[in-house]
């Protein structure tokens, strides 16, 4: 039921060992003999790329419970991140081939470095709540596990070899384009080599002007790999990467602009505005040509993994990533920002630079038998970072050296771990079976860094470790179609770069700190139940997340449009995750989601500062909000439906997506708020009837984004400050109307 279970959330976790396949009724059930789970969503490359017009990752998991995507350039093509259970991307652990791939001081993945991923991944595994041991940062509201290499059809022992997709050379050509100048192009292609090698490799360019006046992007990524596939063992060879330049859409715009409300141009994009004097002596809004991101980043993987009997195995994986970039931007600022001795402001042109290298070793030795699975393993990883800033031109007569450094800081994090688990299956009949999981992992993280914060100029020397014990323990019992699984998980995590330089002043005469975060401490209780049948599925999923010293998003900004947060001590998320999927016919198929939730801070204390109005901002003292809150973007109700009707290589999907009101920060305030908002996809494909052995297989496709239209935003902030009518200062990301995109594939 692999179709329509994935779909709607149903499948299973721990896919890194021993898995069977299971038919009922020409549909397809995949499940791991480890640990079963409810909370998990397992997508295959066909199911990822259905809808793959040029739109990074997070959209195309947009049917997945509990997530929510969101987008700065409006179309899902630039920068695009997003939450699960309402938590964000720096706090969801992501692996690609058991390597991290989350930045390790940002603790977020940039898709936009990576356009069109997608096209190379052969599995995806989304696992929401605490998870199973894995490698990098802790998983706080998820993790995703993806795989890029498909190994050969290995035969029996005396069996003839059953020749699969992958055994056979291919190439696929691919082409589409649409509105706003979107374009995707994609050459893809596997060779079968002699004496058991294999080897595949992608080129993906995609370009867009974005939905949002000059958030253009300009993106590529490649991925390549080389492996030899024998016996007992294969060695692998990965080497993968991209780069982009976009346009800026962070500085989000005012209400009434991204609903289009009054006829307000819901396009309107204020980066880079700045005024400037005409010859005739009035004002004129121009905007700064080059108000760009620019970042590139490579990675390297060697995986070697060799089976020493039918029960021992042992794998080893080598990385490295390099990334390098800088954002420009021309913005009226004091001049003390820019560390100078002068506190008027001016406008100033400047960039911030990063160059970081990553890399370490991945280890895990897995026993596979029939009463119990055993998996002993561990990682060790190395961060260096530099960050600096240059500014290139000042609007007064200031002298500036050339291409002035104004502030520069380095940062060192070691991260290592080492893990054991095992699975007992104290009953295993044919239909029935009851499972014991444990999950033990230490985690070690030393973070270091030096030199000036880019946000107020000051030295901020950090050296600081953290030592994390992560229990885990879960019980499933399966009879008949039946599924019952229960969980209970430890997960702790330290703070992001960003919640240390934001949040810490360092007094250098006494050598103390102030305002340092707290690590955070979450304790996952996941029950649930699922029953499957040829026909259809339906379960349901209870969580339980008690958070100490969660660190939440407050709303507001920094200058780069990254979120600032601080620990709260008691809060927690609770809720209900409701899937389902029936088919209907031979040629039609529904799935749907549903999940309801409640996010509460409790004893929360925040100050707002109160001013007369907008036009005045004349400062008359501060409130506050005292109690139980809301946490800030934590919809209450998400939910996705799915139609697929497929016959006589015709296939249409139909899919709506609903998000209730999230708001903006943590006061539980109706003047700071995202308006709930439902979309609607239609994506229509057809496969000509040609393909043979001397023909290619030809694809055509149509996808419609938002086909009614819908006027929303799916993100934004807030200051936190109030006015004496009650309104806020807030902002908000517009996102696309309907959009429309078409194109073809062809796969010889």
């Amino acid at each position: 039921m692999a179709a329509y279970v994935a779909a709607c959330g149903v499948a299973f976790a721990n896919t890194d060992t021993l898995t069977f396949v299971r038919e009922l009724d020409e549909v397809v059930v995949n499940a791991p003999v480890a640990q079963v789970t409810n909370n998990h969503t397992a997508l295959t490359r066909e199911q990822l790329n259905q809808s793959n017009t040029g739109q990074n990752l997070p959209f195309l998991l947009s049917s997945t419970p509990a997530l929510v995507a969101t987008s700065d350039d409006g179309l899902g093509i630039g920068y695009t991140y997003f939450r699960i259970r309402g938590t964000d991307h720096t706090r969801i652990n992501m692996t690609l081939n058991d390597v991290p791939l989350n930045d390790s001081e940002s603790q977020t993945v940039f898709w936009v470095n990576m356009t069109d991923m997608a096209s190379s991944m052969t599995s995806l595994n989304v696992q929401r709540g605490v998870g199973t041991s894995t490698n990098g940062s802790a998983s706080f509201g998820a993790s995703i596990n993806m795989s890029t290499s498909a190994k050969p059809t290995q035969p029996a022992e005396g069996a003839q070899p059953a020749q699969s997709a992958h055994d056979r050379s291919s190439a696929t050509i691919s082409f589409n384009g649409g509105m706003y100048n979107t374009f995707r192009e994609m050459i893809d292609a596997h060779i079968v080599l002699p004496n058991q090698w294999r080897a595949n490799a992608r080129f993906s360019k995609v370009n867009s002007d974005g939905f949002l006046y000059r958030t253009a992007s300009d993106l590529y990524s490649y991925y390549g790999d080389l492996g030899w596939y024998g016996t007992k063992t294969e060695v692998v060879g990965r080497f993968f990467g991209g780069g982009e330049k976009t346009g800026m859409g962070w500085d989000g715009v005012d209400y009434n602009t991204a609903y289009g409300i009054n006829g307000a141009d819901r396009r309107y994009n204020p980066a880079g505005e700045y005024t400037t004097t005409t010859a005739d002596g009035s004002d004129s809004t121009a905007y700064y040509p080059n108000q760009t991101d620019n970042y590139a980043q490579q990675h390297a993987q060697l995986a070697i993994t060799h089976r020493f009997t039918a029960q021992w195995s042992l794998s080893a994986t080598a990385h490295y990533t390099h990334g390098a970039g800088y954002y420009e931007q021309y913005k009226r600022k004091k001049l003390s920002y820019w560390g100078l001795p002068y506190s008027h402001k001016a406008y100033g042109m400047y960039r911030k630079q990063l160059d970081n290298h990553f890399f370490g070793g991945v280890l895990s030795a897995k026993y596979i038998s029939e009463p119990v699975d055993l998996q002993f393993g561990g990682a060790a990883n190395y961060y260096l970072g530099d960050h600096f800033g240059t500014l290139h031109y000042l609007e007064d007569s200031l002298i500036i050296p050339i291409n002035y450094e104004y502030y520069h800081n380095t940062a060192r994090k070691t991260d290592a771990n080492i893990y054991a688990k095992a699975n007992w299956r104290i009953i295993n009949h044919a239909q029935e079976k009851l499972s014991l999981y444990a999950d033990l992992q230490y985690r070690y993280v030393r973070y270091e860094r030096n030199g000036l914060n880019d946000e107020d100029m000051t030295d901020l020397p950090l050296s600081v470790d953290f030592h994390f014990f992560n229990p885990k323990a879960g019980l499933t019992y399966q009879n008949h179609g039946h599924l019952l699984a229960a969980s209970f998980a430890i997960a702790n995590r330290e703070p992001s770069r960003n919640n240390y330089k934001e949040n810490v002043i360092y007094d250098a005469s006494t050598g103390e700190y102030t305002g340092l975060p707290h690590a955070e401490r979450l304790y996952d209780y996941e029950l649930g139940y699922t029953y499957s049948h040829p026909r259809f599925a339906i379960g349901a999923n209870l969580y339980f997340m008690d958070y100490d010293n969660q660190l939440v998003l407050t709303g507001e900004y920094n200058d780069v449009g990254a979120y600032k947060t601080k620990n709260v001590k008691d809060s927690y998320r609770m809720g209900a995750e409701i899937t389902a999927g029936v088919k209907i016919t031979n040629w039609l198929r529904w799935d749907a989601n549903l999940v309801a939730s409640r996010n509460k801070i409790l004893n929360y204390h925040q100050y707002i500062d109160l001013y007369d109005d907008q036009d005045n901002w004349n400062w008359l003292g501060q409130d506050s909000v005292v109690g139980t809150t809301t946490i800030a973007f934590s919809p209450t109700l998400t939910a996705s439906s799915l139609f697929t009707f497929d016959i006589a290589g015709f296939t249409a999907t139909v899919q709506t997506n609903f998000v209730s009101k999230q708001y903006l920060d943590n006061t539980q305030d109706e003047n700071a708020m995202l308006r709930a908002y439902s979309t609607t996809n239609l994506n229509l494909q057809y496969l000509l009837p040609i393909a043979n052995n001397q023909w290619p297989t030809i694809r055509l496709l149509c996808q419609i984004n938002n086909i009614f239209n819908a006027k929303y935003a799916n993100n934004g902030g807030a200051e936190a400050s109030r006015f004496m009518d009650g309104s806020r200062c807030c902002w908000y990301y517009a996102q696309a109307g309907i959009n429309i995109h078409a194109g073809f594939s062809i796969t010889f």
